[in-house]
């Protein structure tokens, strides 16, 4: 006799979901073929899971695409990159026990969906915004141009660019999100990283999908040359299942 055969899991919908899977590519270098694991009231969609899962570009972008395939027809639950369960009944199960409260999350997210918005900024250009507003900065900045100037000068203009940038980041943060805030109905914001002054989901009505992704369009051009936005969405609310 067969082991039971573990399985990875997509996303969970309600059974009024119309759960076309024909042509949607599964993780794995060799991808089963999509189908669904059924509850009582719920369905998870799964394939067999692949010996070779990993945490690369193929499979996150497979993982990614089979969600927003079957959001574009329906509410789902999006689930995590690499849930995988030990068998169609170990899936059945969970979706018994749990059918209350996925199916209360499936009616909170119907009709909305997810927009994520990153800020970045040319280095060049938030330098030069800190040295043009801060004289001490650009004093020191022309005394230690080509070598000149003391090691506690180098270390005083390292320490104010610093500042500056985190300064810079922070104003320009709060303007991003005191911009999109009104339009969404939740958010969870990242901390701010080296790479990104802004990195936010929003959980935003549909009706107000194309007004959110306008606004912000319209922000980046405010925001000025060596600033981009960009904003990806409507998605699947994988920030807020």
């Amino acid at each position: 006799m067969s082991a039971p055969m573990a399985l990875y899991v997509y996303a969970i919908s309600d059974d009024s979901h119309p759960l076309d899977l024909d042509g949607i590519k599964g993780v794995g270098a060799s991808p089963a073929e999509l189908h669904t694991v059924r509850g009582d009231s719920l369905c998870a969609v799964v394939s067999e899971a692949p010996e070779d899962l990993s945490v690369a570009r193929r499979d996150l972008e497979a993982h990614h695409e089979a969600q927003e395939r079957l959001w574009a027809e329906g509410t789902v639950l999006p689930l995590s990159f690499g849930f995988v369960a030990q068998d169609e009944e170990t899936v059945r199960a969970v979706l018994e026990e749990r059918a209350e409260q996925f199916t209360q999350r499936l009616e909170e997210l119907a009709g909305r969906a997810e927009f994520n918005v990153k800020g970045l900024q040319e280095e060049d250009a938030v330098l030069r915004s800190v040295l043009e507003e801060s004289p001490e900065a650009r004093a020191l900045n022309e005394a230690t141009r080509a070598g000149g100037g003391t090691q506690q000068d180098r270390l005083a203009l390292g320490q104010l660019v610093a500042e500056g940038v985190q300064s810079h980041d922070e104003a320009l943060a709060a303007e991003v999100l005191a911009a999109l805030r009104p339009l969404a109905l939740t958010e969870k914001v990242a901390p701010p990283s080296r790479q990104y002054f802004v990195n936010a989901s929003f959980l935003v009505e549909d009706e107000r999908g194309e007004e959110f992704t306008r606004t912000g369009e319209e922000l980046a051009e405010r925001l000025g040359e060596g600033v981009e936005l960009r904003i990806r969405g409507p998605l699947p609310p994988y920030s807020f299942t």
